[in-house]
């Protein structure tokens, strides 16, 4: 239920003293959407990852919270631009309740898009809208015991209702178990009609053709978006930074960043137009828009 006499999130102090400049992006197409993004922000889309963009990767996925300041930061850059979106491979519940985003009004036209659009909540509406699960979610559910009789100890399964994801983190050795496991759970998703999509020392059997990329398409189009700013750090974000080169292809101005870490994959790392430092870094980088902008 939403509180609707909660704060809006608060400003950091000092925020609004001296705007600092805008970090320079290390490619000419990234100053240019950056540039885009700043000249004509109600036409802005700022696209943005959750685990290890906006919040800390953490062993447990449910003390995965966000980085101090970060719901802050956010509520200042959705007040500015014409659209800021979460996107993420997490339900839309996981969310709203990890970052508490429900308690806060005047969040402009925040969106969080939870299972890589297959679920949608909007900041306006407070509501979430969902298909129904596909069958074969429901018969991998079944199966997958069975096919994780023999995994490493410390391997467990997170069940987000469209999908299920394999973690092995807290596995002796997280990258030898999911080597080991990535064929026989691949052919078992395509098994039930499924894919099985790569994550930081996870594998996600989800519905084929939901990605980040088909997400952020989606919404430019829906918001009549001029200007694309996406964040992420890892395979899931690589739809959505191949999604960018089509979307520059077609004139919109687009800024791809990185929230570093040493698991981010090198190639997500190299295909960026900015590289910060993990969350504690995006949260600066939002500061410093929002500073921009006014907010």
């Amino acid at each position: 239920m939403t509180d609707s006499s909660a704060p809006s999130p608060p400003a950091p102090a000092g925020a609004h003293a001296t705007a600092e400049p805008a970090p320079a992006p290390r490619t000419l197409a990234g100053g240019a959407g950056l540039a885009a993004l700043l000249t004509t922000p109600d036409k802005a889309l700022v696209a943005l990852d959750y685990d290890g963009t906006l919040a800390p990767i953490v062993s447990r996925p449910s003390d995965a919270v966000p980085a101090p300041g970060a719901m802050a930061a956010l509520g200042r850059i959705s007040r500015r631009v014409g659209t800021v979106a979460i996107i993420t491979g997490r339900p839309v519940d996981a969310v709203l309740e990890l970052t508490g985003v429900e308690r806060f009004t005047d969040l402009g036209h925040l969106l969080v898009l939870g299972q890589y659009g297959l679920q949608r909540w909007d900041a306006e509406t407070r509501q979430t809208t969902a298909p129904e699960p596909l069958p074969g979610v429901e018969a991998l559910r079944s199966a997958l015991p069975d096919a994780l009789h023999d995994a490493p100890a410390g391997t467990s399964v997170e069940d987000k209702r469209h999908a299920l994801v394999v973690h092995v983190r807290r596995t002796a050795d997280p990258d030898a178990a999911l080597a080991a496991l990535t064929p026989a759970l691949t052919r078992l998703a395509e098994e039930h009609g499924l894919e099985a999509a790569p994550g930081k020392r996870v594998l996600e059997l989800r519905p084929p053709g939901h990605d980040k990329g088909r997400a952020l398409r989606g919404l430019v189009a829906e918001r009549a978006a001029r200007s694309v700013l996406v964040a992420g750090d890892d395979y899931g974000d690589l739809p959505a930074f191949e999604a960018v080169d089509e979307l520059r292809a077609g004139g919109l101005g687009a800024i791809t960043v990185c929230s570093d870490s040493p698991e981010v994959p090198d190639v997500l790392r190299e295909r960026a137009d900015l590289v910060v430092s993990g969350p504690t870094g995006m949260v600066t980088l939002l500061e410093v828009l929002a500073d921009r902008l006014g907010a």
